[in-house]
């Protein structure tokens, strides 16, 4: 679906496709068709509202959240403290940090930044770096549907200097979504004689971020290992009573799983 919609020359309404068939909109819809119909067909329509309302109480709970973000996610296992002490100063290595969005415009320094999410991931990346001593490279452009300025990477260049006292090694700006993530930063890095990627990006979105980058590697006839880098991680732990009350990270949650999934079953 990706590819197609890509050879389309419609990529850029992916923004718009995902904010429909992801919830709440079906949800509330189906809880206004509900409505609607509770004047002609009774039954249906107190079945499609409650069923509406109810699926909307579930996905902005913690429990379901993050059930999901396991079932559908699959996240690997954090670094441990013998991988990252094997990882220093391996020969042509490299920790690649994917992007997360950007704001265009934040008062407060009065120029663009990075969103949260992406902070998360080059601030691990930066710490990883700084533990391996290995090259720091950035991959991220400007989304899908988003108006035209500063990539990702070159914010994340000037975050790095101004904030954490670093430097990128490489920064590639082009890319808009995860399969060009892959596809730009093997053939970069491919040119530079790197055969080790240490790849970092939440852990919800690591599988995806994997098999695009396997993809990338296949299509670009190198020989080059990646190895997931994933943060931003929960401890396993049963759900307790206020797990099952709506919150905005349940909410949250929920969207990133189900968005992950959507990504990996159309090829993103």
């Amino acid at each position: 679906m990706n590819d197609l919609l890509v050879a389309m020359g419609v990529s850029g309404w992916k923004p718009v496709l995902g904010t429909l068939v992801l919830p709440p909109i079906p949800f509330l819809l189906m809880a206004l068709v509900g409505a609607y119909r509770l004047s002609r067909r009774r039954a249906l329509g107190w079945t499609l509202l409650m069923s509406g309302l109810a699926l909307m109480w579930l996905m902005c709970t913690g429990a379901v959240g993050d059930g999901l973000t396991k079932v559908l996610t699959n996240p690997p296992p954090a670094l441990s403290a013998e991988q990252v002490s094997r990882l220093a100063r391996q020969p042509r290595t490299v920790v690649l940090v994917l992007g997360g969005g950007l704001r265009h415009m934040a008062p407060e320094y009065r120029d663009a930044d990075l969103k949260p999410m992406t902070l998360e991931r080059l601030r691990y990346g930066a710490w990883l770096a700084k533990q391996t001593g290995l090259p720091l490279m950035v991959s991220g452009g400007v989304g899908h549907g988003a108006k035209s300025g500063q990539s990702e990477a070159e914010i994340s260049r000037r975050v790095l200097e101004r904030d954490f006292g670093m430097r990128l090694r490489w920064a590639e700006a082009r890319s808009r979504d995860t399969q060009e993530n892959a596809n730009l930063s093997v053939a970069l890095l491919r040119n530079e004689g790197i055969e080790h990627i240490v790849l970092v990006t939440h852990g919800f979105h690591q599988q995806r971020a994997l098999a695009n980058f396997q993809r990338a590697i296949v299509r670009a006839g190198v020989n080059i290992d990646v190895l997931p880098a994933p943060m931003g991680g929960k401890p396993s732990t049963p759900p307790v009573f206020g797990d099952f009350f709506p919150t905005a990270e349940g909410f949250a949650a929920t969207r990133l799983a189900l968005h992950e999934w959507l990504g990996r079953l159309a090829g993103a």
